[in-house]
């Protein structure tokens, strides 16, 4: 078994994509950046300690908030925007460490 060994970014990225991706599991993404299911489980854990209870309490807020107005619609499109900018950028920094880490 072979242990690698990630940089810094690349956990972090992985863990705010696991994050932005509220139906996806843990499992779901650690297959698609080509990680060990229990890495990036440890990597989320880590991420929690260090935010302690913030996230929680964050994330309830977000939920509560209606979206009746034009308004809200377009700053919840602008949301799910960045979300989806910042899942492509970890995937072409992924893309780009794994084929760094090829060698023929």
């Amino acid at each position: 078994m072979v242990n690698k060994h990630y940089p810094a970014e690349f956990k972090a990225d992985a863990v705010a994509l696991y994050r932005s991706r509220p139906g996806a599991t843990i499992a779901q993404i650690a297959d698609d950046l080509g990680v060990n299911r229990e890495t990036l489980r440890s990597w989320v854990r880590a991420d929690d300690r260090r935010r302690g209870a913030t996230a929680g309490s964050a994330a309830s807020v977000a939920g509560s908030q209606a979206s009746g107005s034009v308004e809200d619609e377009n700053a919840q499109l602008r949301r799910r925007i960045r979300e989806l900018e910042e899942e492509r950028d970890i995937l072409r920094k992924a893309a780009r460490y794994f084929a760094g880490e090829t060698r023929w």
